[in-house]
């Protein structure tokens, strides 16, 4: 049997945010560890995480106000990879997310495929508002202290573009709920309003005269400005309380507020909690927009002081600290990878439950892999997908064999039936059906994991496989079934 060595081992993290005002990027180190005693199956732990270098905070840099200046944040990155001390070649996993108003940019797509080619061996996520607001969760301090009191806390993470609220009670995630809210909404030069993004535009339309006549080039301190922050505040607070109006409309961005609990408290993060809360002293901004008065509308709001607020671990660096320390799981030792086919990258995850019964389960496999393929890959131009198989009953030799050689059925009408087959287990079955599948087809690449848990309609990144025999794997949760 192969022996698992070593049983320490360090990797190197980044995480990139490349929002609506600002980029940031940090480098983080992880200790893995076996945590199973000497005659145990290796059971492999991230056991300690350190951020080893944090960048400045970055204007974003833009070519226009639709396309991101690729060649401008390469440079960027490259120059915070030196004063770190490290290489690309050092990095084997973490984020780069594209956040907020940035995500909408005409090449934002292919920014982000273009650094996770040439910034290191990265597990790569664009973000979603939704999966926004977990990661700045994760990242200012909401997630973990929602564990450690049980309660029910909302962190709303605001920044140039928008407001990602994340909704965690005893560490789990309840939902999400993403605002056209931010401070970029608006901006200035000088004693002028420069732009008025589209969704403000629409609401003022809404509001009528003499809302509506509000343009570039008008004066910058109009009290109707100052009446748009008390009215995004006000919206906040209706969001968090289930109860946003049909006025509130224009600054929806996707899904209502999909959560059933009631809010104990609230944490803000991003860079209107920067505003809040000052943390940056080393960087002092300059706002040329309508941040601080967004800031002093929240503070000034009689329905957010109803709640407890709590002061967040990080303010503006919340995503990227999120992003490069809390996206990354292990799974572990009893597994079967195929070295050749890794690195995977944003493989949809449908799920297979098997009911704690063999015999129904089986008979759901070719039924699945059809749903499957009508889902993801509609057109059969071969998107790969991961199937997560839950619920399975305890499985002798035979089962095994019996499981495998359905899977193997099941897939043949696939496009490309040979690309690279990707198991999730819930269970600790996955090194034994790896094997069996292969020995049942030589052919057949097999990517066979478990010790993770995905939901159905999550995507999923599996980086290289390391000394540990252990491979990093992200979950990126994009959407919400409740």
């Amino acid at each position: 049997m192969k022996k698992y060595e070593p049983q320490h081992e360090e990797i190197l993290s980044a995480g990139i945010d490349i929002g609506t005002s600002t980029t940031k990027l940090v480098i983080s180190k992880f200790s893995l560890m076996n945590m199973a005693g000497g005659m145990h199956m290796p059971r492999i732990e991230i056991i300690n995480k350190e951020v080893l270098h944090r960048s400045p905070i970055y204007r974003t840099p833009l070519l226009s106000q639709a396309t991101i200046d690729m060649e401008a944040v390469d440079e960027l990155v490259k120059k915070e990879y030196a004063n770190a001390g490290i290489s690309p070649n050092d990095i084997q996993t973490g984020a780069v997310i594209i956040t907020g108003e940035t995500a909408t940019k005409q090449n934002a797509q292919e920014m982000v495929h273009h650094l996770s080619d040439h910034a290191g061996e990265f597990l790569v996520a664009t973000a979603g508002p939704d999966l926004e607001g977990i990661i700045a969760a994760k990242g200012s301090g909401a997630y973990e202290y929602s564990k450690k009191t049980g309660k029910v806390i909302a962190n709303i993470d605001i920044g140039g573009g928008t407001a990602n609220a994340a909704v965690y009670k005893s560490g789990k995630l309840c939902g999400t709920c993403t605002l056209h809210i931010g401070g970029r909404l608006i901006e200035f030069t000088g004693n002028q309003i420069k732009s008025i993004s589209p969704p403000i535009k629409q609401l003022f339309r809404q509001w009528g005269s003499p809302y509506s006549e509000i343009t570039s080039g008008d004066i910058r301190n109009r009290y109707e400005i100052k009446r748009l922050t008390d009215f995004m505040a006000a919206v906040i607070a209706r969001m968090l309380k289930r109860d946003l109006l049909a006025a509130d409309q224009p600054l929806l961005l996707g899904h209502e507020p999909n959560w059933h609990e009631d809010i104990d408290e609230i944490m803000f993060s991003g860079g209107i909690s920067e505003c809040l809360y000052q943390y940056e002293t080393r960087t002092p901004v300059k706002y040329d927009d309508i941040g601080e008065m967004l800031a002093a509308s929240l503070r000034e709001n009689r329905e957010l002081s109803e709640w407890k607020w709590i002061t967040p671990d990080e303010t503006v660096r919340a995503t990227v600290l999120g992003a490069g320390t809390q996206t990354t799981e292990i799974s572990g030792a009893t597994i079967h990878v195929e070295e050749k086919d890794l690195p995977l990258r944003n493989l949809p995850v449908f799920q297979v439950p098997f009911g704690h019964e063999l015999k129904k389960g089986l008979n759901r496999m070719r039924e699945a892999v059809k749903q499957a393929l009508d889902m993801f890959d509609p057109q059969g131009e071969g998107q790969n997908f991961a199937l997560y198989i839950t619920e399975l009953p305890y499985l002798g030799f035979r089962d095994v064999q019996e499981l495998a050689a359905m899977i193997l059925e099941a897939i043949k009408v696939k496009p490309n039936p040979l690309q690279p087959l990707v198991i999730v287990l819930e269970s600790d079955h996955a090194k034994v059906l790896g094997q069996t599948i292969k020995v049942q087809n030589q052919e057949q690449s097999i990517i066979c994991i478990d010790q993770i848990r995905v939901e159905h309609g999550d995507y999923i990144d599996i980086g290289h496989l390391l000394q540990t025999g252990v491979v990093p794997v992200v979950i990126k949760t994009l959407t919400f079934h409740h």
